[in-house]
């Protein structure tokens, strides 16, 4: 095995051990809890809590640890406008609906070959989870771990290779991770996109920021417009001039988004410019050296089982 596969065969074991050291901390955090008090554990807010601790916080340092074994390249920081921010927020959000329009169609056709219901468990997480949880956890907590676990700690590690290959291999396991094909498409979208700004700007804050806006957008502020739609549509008396305004809010704001974003998308895919400034090698055979290797191939298998199981193709 030569030193780029080898090296490409670390991070795929560096991102096996990020999904599978929580589940064991998280484990032992719940055993732990359950001497305590076990109807503690019980509450999916609760849940929710003990599973942000585990898959953020305490992998956190260990997965710096891992990944500082692997020499990192510092990319050209470049400051973005506050249109240009815009613009790409408006893509962003473009981006998320069009990855879960794909995955309802794609799952639901599945679903149907199958007999089987797919569920989305992110849908089931917001739907279960208080509304301080979503905006805490999913808005918040979320975006600014996964951004570094998937961009900044990742990129900087394969930027050298060229910033292509980077933003691909970004995507590719940004999705994969999610675990479910409900989610694979959009995060493969959106991990792809954020991996463009970063490479592009060298700062990791601004796709904190476009990941909170998604992730705030996709779970807080569509769960205030579902509420809303319902009172209005069930003619519920609590249904007043607040349902309205939300429901007009979040169809306007939609309406830009698509607008601005879809516009954006289509009139300059063909001048997308990627930063290749930070290259300093080039791979005859990338697929093959990324991921042909026991680290990445082993990644892939495991997320392709847990994919499997979601679609309950696998009993476990």
């Amino acid at each position: 095995m030569n030193e780029h596969k080898k090296l490409f065969s670390k991070i795929g074991f560096n991102y096996l051990l990020l999904a599978l050291l929580p589940i064991l901390f998280q484990i032992i955090l719940v055993n732990i809890i359950a001497l305590w008090d076990v109807n503690f554990i019980k509450n999916i807010n609760n849940q929710t809590v003990i599973s942000s601790l585990t898959n953020y916080i305490i992998i956190l340092p260990v997965f710096i640890y891992l990944m500082n074994k692997i020499e990192s390249t510092k990319i050209t920081e470049t400051k973005l406008g506050i249109k240009k921010f815009l613009i790409y927020l408006c893509i962003a959000l473009t981006l998320m609906w069009i990855g879960n329009i794909i995955g309802l169609v794609i799952t639901q056709i599945l679903g149907n070959a199958i007999t089987n219901e797919i569920v989305n468990p992110i849908e089931e997480l917001i739907q279960n989870s208080s509304i301080y949880i979503n905006l805490i956890i999913i808005s918040i907590i979320a975006p600014i771990f996964e951004e570094l676990f998937f961009r900044k700690l990742l990129i900087d590690r394969t930027i050298k290779y060229g910033a292509t290959l980077s933003i691909l291999l970004s995507a590719f396991i940004f999705a994969l991770f999610h675990g479910n094909l409900n989610q694979f498409f959009y995060a493969f979208l959106l991990g792809a996109f954020f991996a463009y700004v970063y490479t592009k700007t060298g700062k990791i804050i601004y796709t904190i920021i476009l990941h909170a806006f998604v992730n705030f957008y996709g779970s807080v502020a569509s769960t205030f417009f579902n509420l809303a739609k319902e009172n209005i549509v069930h003619g519920i008396t609590m249904a007043n001039i607040g349902d309205i305004t939300i429901i007009i809010l979040y169809l306007t704001t939609l309406v830009i988004v698509w607008s601005v974003g879809l516009y954006t998308i289509f009139t300059n895919y063909k001048n997308i410019e990627v930063n290749d400034e930070e290259r300093e090698i080039y791979l005859e055979k990338p697929v093959k050296t990324v991921l042909l290797n026991l680290g990445m191939a082993l990644f892939v298998i495991y997320h392709i089982f847990r994919i499997l199981v979601s679609l309950s193709l696998i009993k476990i």
